[in-house]
């Protein structure tokens, strides 16, 4: 198999820090075409910035995710916009609301509004991060109309619908594989395909059969062929339109 685009990884991530290189190095050769690194503050996204140096398949992002908020500088905004000029930053994200864990909503939602604001200032695509957040997340992309990426989406068919209706596309990763997955594989069933990416979030949310171990981008042939079942097609067929997808919202000749 070949035409992996893995939408959506943390390889900044601690649990690569024995053999990344040699990880990563071997990647072409599992068939995977592209990997985009997705940042959650500035830290992350100048070491991202430095794996599409050495890399020629990978990309990144650039954003504060709603948990990396504390040691956020006054001029964040200015410093994204900086590092979004750069020819391998496809996005402005991750970023978006978390109600997971008790960080301060205001904080969250004014930082999220400032980044939907300067995405739609500067024409680029967003990468949302929903947890638990629905409703209020909804309620910015109606208002900005940003265009991007629902990453990892965990929402209903009927929400599904509405992110469509805004433009906008989503990925879907291993969690479609688990065994009670039953809201992901309608969404899987639901989303047209020429809306819909394919992710790892690596290390995270390994597919069956390695649920639980640590995830990398090869890992999407397990979640494609879920996918292809559900849609009756070929997993060739899926890689191919799903990587022609992430080339087209990230902008990737």
């Amino acid at each position: 198999m070949n035409n992996i685009f893995d939408a959506h990884a943390h390889y900044d991530d601690d649990w690569f820090s024995d053999d990344r290189a040699q990880l990563l190095s071997s990647m072409p050769q599992k068939g995977v075409c592209g990997i985009v690194n997705a940042a959650v503050d500035l830290k992350t996204a100048e070491i991202a910035k430095g794996f599409s140096k050495t890399y020629d398949f990978m990309y990144f992002t650039v954003g504060f995710h709603p948990e990396n908020l504390e040691n956020m500088p006054d001029n964040y905004l200015e410093k994204i916009e900086e590092m979004l000029k750069d020819k391998k930053a496809v996005a402005l994200g991750e970023i978006g609301l978390d109600y997971h864990w008790e960080i301060e909503r205001e904080l969250q939602h004014r930082v999220f509004e400032e980044q939907l604001s300067l995405a739609k200032q500067l024409d680029v695509p967003v990468v949302i991060h929903d947890r638990e957040a629905h409703g209020d997340v909804m309620e910015y992309l109606r208002k900005y109309k940003p265009k991007g990426l629902m990453h990892c989406f965990s929402g209903s068919v009927e929400m599904l619908k509405e992110v469509l209706k805004l433009g906008m596309s989503i990925s879907l990763g291993g969690t479609v594989t688990f065994k009670n997955a039953r809201v992901p594989v309608e969404v899987a069933d639901a989303v047209p395909l020429d809306r819909l990416l394919l992710e790892t979030d690596a290390p995270y949310l390994s597919p069956v059969p390695f649920r639980g171990k640590r995830n990398d981008s090869s890992n999407i042939l397990y979640t494609a062929q879920k996918i292809a079942e559900i849609k009756g097609i070929g997993v060739q067929q899926l890689l191919d339109i799903t990587c022609e997808n992430a080339k087209n919202l990230y902008g990737i000749e």
